[in-house]
C-alpha cells in the first residue's frame, strides 16, 4: 500500500510542466533569500561599547548583501535544473540564460569582495591623522589596484559569457591568426591610451605623487582629490577641479609640496624704513610664534635680506606642520606685524623724504649803506 509520501509525490508528477518549473523556481528563490539571511544573522552581532565605527562584519553585509541577493537563488536554481520539466530547446535556452546571468552574478560578488577589501585598508591606513606619508603611499596604490581588479573581473566575465555561444567560439579560433596583426595596428590606434595606462602603472609604484599631496600645477595650489588609470583630478584650492592626463605627470615638471613630508616653511616679507627697532620686530615675531597653535616650534628667523635706498625688506621665516596651516600662519604673523608697527612705529612704513630748503628774502631795492643828501 503506498505512503503518504509517494502518493504526495505522485501528485506532484501529475502537475502541468508549467506549474512544477514554477514551483521549483519559487523554491529555488526561498532558498537562496534563506541561506542569505543564515549568513547575515551568522555574521550580525550587536556592536560592543567602545568599538570603532568601522567593522568587516558591517561592511561584508552592506557590500555583498545586494550581490548575494541575486547570486545564491541563481546557484539553487542551476542546481535545480536537471529536475525541471522542459523541452529540450528551451532547457538549453534556460541553462544558457541561467549560465549566463549567474556569471554576472558572480561577478557582481568578486566585485563587492574587492571592495570589502577596499574598505577594510581604508579603514586601516587612515588619510586624516597628521602624520600620513604612508597611508598616502598605501593608499594611492590601492585606488589604482581596485580599479585594475574591477576592470579584469569585468573582461574575464565577458569572455565567459561569449565563450559560451559556439558561434563566437568558432570564430574566435577563426580569428587567432589575425591576432598578432590585429594586436599591432591596435597598438599603434591606442598609443595615447596605452601610455596614459603604463604611466598609471608608473606613478601608482614610483609614486612622484600620491592621494592627498599638495602639488603646484600650471600654476594653481591644490590637492590630489582622484588617481585613475587615465587621469588625475586636483582639488583646487577655491574648490575648483583640475583634471589632468595621468602622463603629464611623467612627462612634465610640477612642484610636489608633500614628497616625503607635509612640513614646510611659510615667509612674511616687509618693506620698511631704516628707522624700525629689529630687536622688537623680532620679539613681537616671537610673541606672536608662540601664541599661535598652527606654529610647530621648528624655525623661527627674522633677517634683513635686502636694501635699498629707500626701504629694508626684512622676512620673517617659520614652519609649520603642512601647507595649509603654512598658509594661514603667515597670514596671522603678517597681521600681528602690521598691528605691532602701527602702534610702535607709526612712520617705519616706506616714505619719501623732501628736504625743503627756504632761500633769504632778496634785498629791497636802494637799500643799502647810503644816505639821503
Amino acid at each position: 500500500m503506498p505512503g503518504p509520501f509517494d502518493q504526495l509525490l505522485d501528485s506532484f508528477n501529475r502537475l502541468p510542466n508549467i506549474v512544477w518549473d514554477g514551483i521549483l523556481l519559487g523554491v529555488a528563490v526561498v532558498i537562496g533569500l534563506v541561506l542569505k539571511f543564515l549568513l547575515a544573522l551568522m555574521l550580525r552581532r550587536k556592536p560592543r561599547p567602545g568599538r570603532p565605527a568601522f567593522s568587516v562584519t558591517r561592511s561584508i553585509l552592506s557590500r555583498l548583501g545586494q550581490p548575494f541577493s541575486y547570486f545564491l537563488p541563481l546557484l539553487t536554481l542551476n542546481f535545480l535544473l536537471p529536475l525541471m520539466k522542459m523541452k529540450p530547446k528551451v532547457e538549453a535556452f534556460v541553462d544558457r540564460s541561467v549560465g549566463i546571468l549567474l556569471t554576472v552574478a558572480f561577478a557582481n560578488v568578486l566585485i563587492a569582495v574587492v571592495k570589502v577589501f577596499e574598505d577594510y585598508a581604508y579603514h586601516t591606513f587612515d588619510i586624516q591623522k597628521a602624520d600620513n606619508l604612508k597611508e598616502r603611499k598605501i593608499r594611492t596604490q590601492l585606488q589604482f589596484i581596485r580599479r585594475l581588479a574591477i576592470s579584469l573581473i569585468l573582461i574575464l566575465a565577458a569572455c565567459f559569457i561569449l565563450l559560451s555561444f559556439n558561434n563566437l567560439r568558432r570564430l574566435g579560433t577563426g580569428l587567432l591568426t589575425g591576432v598578432g596583426v590585429g594586436g599591432i595596428i591596435i597598438g599603434f590606434a591606442a598609443q595615447k591610451s596605452l601610455g596614459n595606462l603604463l604611466a598609471g602603472f608608473q606613478i601608482a609604484f614610483t609614486q612622484p605623487l600620491r592621494i592627498d599631496d599638495v602639488l603646484v600645477v600650471e600654476g594653481e595650489w591644490g590637492r590630489v582629490e582622484e588617481i585613475t588609470l587615465t587621469y588625475v583630478v586636483l582639488n583646487i584650492w577655491d574648490q575648483r577641479r583640475l583634471i589632468l592626463p595621468i602622463n603629464y605627470f611623467v612627462e612634465k615638471p610640477f612642484q610636489n609640496w608633500t614628497r616625503t613630508t607635509a612640513d614646510i616653511l611659510g615667509t612674511v616679507f616687509l618693506y620698511l624704513d631704516y628707522s624700525v627697532s629689529l630687536d622688537g620686530l623680532r620679539n613681537e615675531l616671537s610673541r606672536l610664534l608662540e601664541n599661535d597653535p598652527l606654529w610647530d616650534r621648528r624655525v623661527k628667523v627674522m633677517q634683513v635680506t635686502n636694501t635699498s635706498e629707500r626701504t629694508m625688506e626684512v622676512r620673517a621665516l617659520m614652519s609649520a606642520s603642512s601647507s595649509g596651516n603654512a598658509f594661514d600662519l603667515r597670514c596671522n604673523v603678517r597681521e600681528g606685524l602690521i598691528v605691532y608697527l602701527q602702534k610702535n612705529y607709526p612712520d617705519a612704513f616706506p616714505m619719501d623724504r623732501v628736504l625743503l630748503k627756504r632761500n633769504p628774502p632778496p634785498a629791497a631795492e636802494g637799500s643799502g649803506n647810503s644816505y639821503a643828501s
